[in-house]
């Protein structure tokens, strides 16, 4: 009697999986409220400390998103795979010693791109206005434990953006 009541509910159990009609969603494909594209933009080549040596080169954009914050994002080429490169905004003209202004996310060696998030997001509203007059440069180091500069650029005041929209 027990067996015969166990296979009415399993049996009960599986009509009722199988009647149920699962309606399919389609993708909403629009953005959410305040989102969009990214448009507003200012960007900085970055250059080999020594060409004849680690090569790695690229560019530094910055985004003005449409809540004012500033996206930064680090493209670089000939990254040394299974390295972090750190990448610092530096006070002063490339090639000084001045203090760290901005200490960015550190970029993969695997993919020459920053390694957490593909946009490293300043909140200072005001920044990416800034850009233009800010006295700084990139430095991008060779890993977490040598301090080595690989590459180097100017930003702001210390060099013409290479495109800007």
């Amino acid at each position: 009697m027990k067996t015969y009541i166990r296979h009415i509910i399993i049996l009960v159990w599986a009509v009722s999986l199988c009647s149920c009609e699962q309606e399919r969603l389609d993708p909403i494909l629009t953005t959410a409220e305040g989102g969009g594209k990214l448009t507003t933009y200012t960007a900085y080549t970055i250059d080999a400390a020594d060409p004849a040596g680690s090569n790695v080169y690229g560019r530094i954009v910055f985004w003005k998103n449409t809540l004012n914050q500033t996206l930064v994002q680090v493209s670089l080429y000939n990254t040394v795979p299974g390295l972090l490169h750190p990448a610092l905004i530096i006070n002063g003209a490339a090639g000084s010693g001045a203090a760290t202004m901005l200490a960015l996310d550190n970029v993969s060696g695997n993919t020459g791109e920053l390694d957490t998030s593909k946009f490293y997001v300043i909140t200072d509203t005001a920044f990416y206005d800034s850009i233009a007059a800010m006295d700084s440069h990139i430095n991008i180091y060779l890993s977490t434990t040598d301090d080595t500069i690989v590459a180097s650029g100017n930003l702001g005041i210390n060099a013409d953006p290479v495109e800007s929209d």
